[in-house]
Order: structure tokens, then C-alpha cells, then sequence
């Protein structure tokens, strides 16, 4: 599996004094990014590096691979990796302070050329001619109510045979083991370093901003874009992937 990039560590809920905005991927994110995921998402450095694995399968040559809501790359750089020389690779991010970050990672990086960065919503990004598609963690910050249209237009966009990669963090119906993912899921950060301030403080800060939705609703929603097969291969406390053929 790849190794993680590195950041600075992420501290920036550990301020008390500091007010509680919504959360948003700004230059202080990006700077924390790597750190903070390693932190907060269990099984991240697997999902990233079977990410790759899977795109050597099914991405095409003469075809597209994107990573949209592509962060710094990792999923990204994972594709480049492993995919063939002749597959495009289409980084999208609204957030310029991660394709600023993304591009300087990619400094040095050999055949990086292949990758084009475009800094906008992904909803705004016409899918053309591919084969694969990513939606790391991405959908969760869409507005509940416009998810399906844009799974619609990435549905459009692959080719016969081509794949949607969605993972997420899940919503999980049942109250009770709802409750005790979410508590794990706190012990886990707090294993990783995190005080309780910080998990406060960061789980204010997403509320309203990362909506999850339940598996159930996932599925549905991926069958009723025109998928019609849906997989799901990986699965770490409350984060699901899946993989939707065409």
C-alpha cells in the first residue's frame, strides 16, 4: 500500500478560545490534510492504496480516469501509479489550496504530466469518455438533494463497462448500533492522538456540512442513477465503499 504524504499535525480544533465555523477545506486544512485523515477515517491508507488496484483493472486505455473532490491527490496519485500510460487522469477539487497542494506534490512526480487539476465543483465538471470514475469521500459534502443528479452525469460519462469507486462515511438507521459505531468510531480518534476538545469541537464544525446518508439509501440512490451492479468491497467501522458498474 502507498505510503501517507506528510503534513503538519493536525491541531486546529484544539483551541478553545478559537470560534466554531463550518468546516471548510482551506489552506488551513490542506496543510493538516494527510494528518488529519490518517487520523479520523480508519482504514484510510487501505481504501486509497485498493483504489489503485481496482483503476488497474478497470480503467481502459484511451479512456479517462477522475478523481472528483480529489483533495491532495492520494487517490489520484494512487490511479497514476497504476494505470496505463494512454488513460487521462482528471483531478477535480473546488478548493484551491488543495490543487495548489496537489500540484506541488506532483513536482517531481514521473509521468504527472498525464494529470489534468481542475479547480472547481464537481458538479460543474462535464464526465467525458471514462472509465472510471472516484468519489473518495466526496459525496457526503453535496447537497442531500442534488446527489443524484450529479450521479446521473457521471453515469453518462463511462463508457460501457466503466465503474463509479463511492465511498463514504455512513449513516447507520438502527439507533442502537448507530450509537455504537459512532462511539467506536471516537475511540479510534482518540487512539490516534485526538483530545476530546478536538473531537467536540471538529464534530460541531461538520454538522450541516458533511451529511451522511444510510447504505440503504446509497444503493437505491446508485440504482436509480442507471448503475446496474452495485459492489461493496470495503467496509471499516462507519465508512463503506462501493464499486457501480455501468
Amino acid at each position: 500500500m502507498p505510503r501517507m504524504m506528510t503534513s503538519d499535525p493536525d491541531n486546529l480544533f484544539d483551541r478553545p478560545d478559537a470560534p466554531i465555523r463550518p468546516f471548510e477545506f482551506d489552506a488551513d486544512v490542506a496543510r493538516v490534510f494527510p494528518d488529519m485523515v490518517r487520523r479520523s477515517v480508519p482504514g484510510y491508507a487501505e481504501l486509497v492504496g485498493l483504489s489503485g488496484l481496482i483503476a488497474r483493472r478497470v480503467a481502459r486505455p484511451g479512456t479517462a480516469c477522475y478523481d472528483l473532490g480529489c483533495s491532495l491527490g492520494a487517490v489520484t496519485r494512487a490511479m497514476l501509479r497504476q494505470v496505463p500510460a494512454t488513460v487521462r487522469i482528471v483531478a477535480v477539487d473546488n478548493a484551491p489550496a488543495m490543487i495548489a497542494g496537489l500540484r506541488d506534490r506532483l513536482a517531481d512526480v514521473p509521468g504527472a504530466e498525464r494529470i489534468e487539476l481542475i479547480c472547481a465543483d464537481v458538479e460543474a465538471v462535464r464526465i467525458e469518455q471514462a472509465s472510471l470514475v472516484v468519489l473518495n469521500l466526496t459525496l457526503q459534502f453535496i447537497p442531500p438533494e442534488r446527489r443524484l443528479s450529479l450521479l446521473q452525469g457521471i453515469r453518462a460519462g463511462l463508457v460501457p463497462g466503466g465503474a463509479l469507486l463511492l465511498a463514504e462515511k455512513i449513516r447507520v438507521l438502527d439507533d442502537r448500533n448507530g450509537a455504537w459505531l459512532t462511539a467506536l468510531h471516537e475511540d479510534f480518534k482518540r487512539a490516534n492522538g485526538y483530545s476530546e476538545l478536538a473531537i467536540a469541537r471538529k464534530r460541531a464544525a461538520l454538522e450541516r456540512v458533511l451529511v451522511p446518508d444510510s447504505i440503504e439509501t446509497h444503493e437505491q440512490r446508485l440504482a436509480a442513477a442507471g448503475f446496474i451492479e452495485v459492489t461493496r468491497w470495503f467496509q471499516s467501522l462507519n465508512f463503506v465503499a462501493w464499486i457501480a458498474w455501468t
